[in-house]
């Protein structure tokens, strides 16, 4: 193609715009007058902080400006596994689950229940801001990478503009599907095996395989 002058990329596009997610963002290539342009964003759901590992206090600073509400809790979604495995390890903070409720729109006592989280315990820990053990602090996290696949998943897909993650994710838990026999995804959310399912029919609706 001539006319085009020297340029910093190599990619040469007939369109007049492309966009293409990936796994780190999206990439927004646009041939214009003036050449061709190339930048690259990270959706919010991407957008993950990294948690220093085999240090506590890494942790610590991951979690503080979710707590205030800085950060999304979805990013947790894009983590790599070993830091991901290094906040169970830890323990999630308890406050979360407040932090999580509110987002969601339930209450705790729905978050206990759905993760078979010891009421009493969880409290106790949560006034005196303890941090939950590693069996329940899985099941949070795997809540929380639940709806960061979500969001996601639709800022792949579409707009995200005025989409509600956590809300979407706690209507449609609560709702039975007949891929699951009628039950409710919630009742999935308490073991390992059973988030997986879940998190299977959540990827399953972005092919079109499921709905």
């Amino acid at each position: 193609m001539r006319g085009l002058g020297r340029h910093n990329v190599t990619v040469l596009v007939v369109l007049a715009e492309v966009w293409r997610v990936t796994q780190v963002g999206a990439i927004i290539i646009s041939y214009e007058p003036s050449g061709i342009m190339m930048s690259v964003t990270r959706s919010a759901a991407t957008r993950a902080p990294r948690v220093r590992l085999g240090a506590k206090t890494g942790s610590d600073a991951w979690w503080r400006p979710v707590l205030r509400r800085e950060r999304s809790i979805a990013v947790l979604y894009a983590l790599p596994t070993l830091e991901r495995m290094q906040l169970v390890r830890d323990g999630v903070p308890a406050t979360l689950l407040g932090v999580l409720a509110t987002a969601m729109g339930v209450t705790k006592e729905t978050l206990y229940s759905m993760l078979q989280l010891p009421r009493a315990t969880v409290n106790r820990k949560v006034r005196s801001g303890e941090r939950l053990g590693p069996p329940e602090s899985e099941r949070v996290i795997g809540l929380v990478r639940l709806i960061g696949e979500v969001q996601t998943i639709v800022e792949e897909s579409g707009d995200p503009v005025g989409f509600d993650a956590p809300r979407w994710v706690a209507s449609w838990l609560d709702h039975p599907l007949p891929a699951l026999g009628g039950e409710r995804p919630a009742t999935y959310m308490d073991t390992a095996d059973g988030r997986d399912l879940i998190s299977g029919l959540v990827a399953q609706m972005q092919s079109g395989a499921y709905a």
